[in-house]
């Protein structure tokens, strides 16, 4: 029986060969070994990569649950900020997992560097969804705004579509659903830009209003807001693999 070894090299030497491999062993022979090799090295890898990328939607919306959870109930601020770091970890290690698994497989069931950017824009939202709930904390908050509880609502609304999304991502006959999915969560992140403006505007229209709490709310509304931007980078991303894999 032919090894893994040999069949990479054999692959390999046909891929680079290319017309002279077919004119030394035919067109049908090369062909032949292509189907089979690409088989073998995409089977069953192809579902590891989606796995992951539904591990992390699923871990995201946890995060998400969890930010509007700290603002709506405003308790227990510090094991809450602890808890969002705490999956915040869980996604480095789902991200590092695609990560390696990317470099350690040939083919890949979508094009390489999509597989990179949507692992890191996934683990750039929970970057932020941790930076609001760890600054809450670290800066003493007393009270959320409700200006912070709507972007927090809206993170998780984002979440909770990528989450739909991402399993559908394995099925051609489910991206026109997945278009349209990228399209609401570009609306979401529209939504969240304008609470932010209004939410600024409100920061500065109140004259009491010490300037250090001016400084601590304008970060805690840019994580939030950062949050959704990199979540509709998460559905561009998809999007272009839809497109280019329609």
């Amino acid at each position: 029986m032919v090894g893994r070894g040999e069949r990479l090299a054999y692959f390999k030497w046909c891929v680079i060969m290319g017309d002279a491999a077919q004119e030394e062993l035919g067109t049908r022979t090369v062909y032949s070994w292509r189907c089979t090799l690409v088989r073998f090295f995409t089977s069953p890898r192809d579902a590891e990569f989606y796995e992951l990328f539904e591990q992390g939607t699923a871990n995201l919306v946890t995060a998400a649950e969890k930010l509007v959870d700290l603002f709506e109930n405003y308790e227990d601020v510090e094991a809450k900020a602890e808890q969002l770091k705490a999956l915040e970890h869980q996604g480095d290690i789902i991200t590092h997992e695609i990560m390696q698994r990317l470099h350690r497989t040939f083919v890949t069931p979508i094009d390489r560097e999509d597989i990179s950017l949507l692992a890191h824009s996934l683990d750039d939202v929970m970057d932020f969804i941790e930076a609001a709930g760890r600054a809450a904390y670290l800066y003493r908050i007393i009270k959320p705004t409700e200006r912070a509880r709507e972007l927090a609502r809206i993170v998780a609304r984002m979440a909770l579509k990528l989450n739909e999304a991402m399993p559908r991502l394995r099925h051609r006959d489910q991206f026109k659903w997945i278009l349209k999915q990228c399209v609401q969560i570009n609306s979401l992140e529209n939504e969240a830009d304008d609470v932010l403006h209004a939410a600024l505007a409100e920061l500065f229209e109140v004259c009491h209003m010490d300037a250090c709490d001016v400084i601590k709310w304008r970060e805690i509304y840019e994580h939030l807001e950062s949050a959704t931007d990199r979540g509709e980078d998460v559905a561009n991303v998809l999007e272009g693999i839809v497109l280019k894999n329609a």
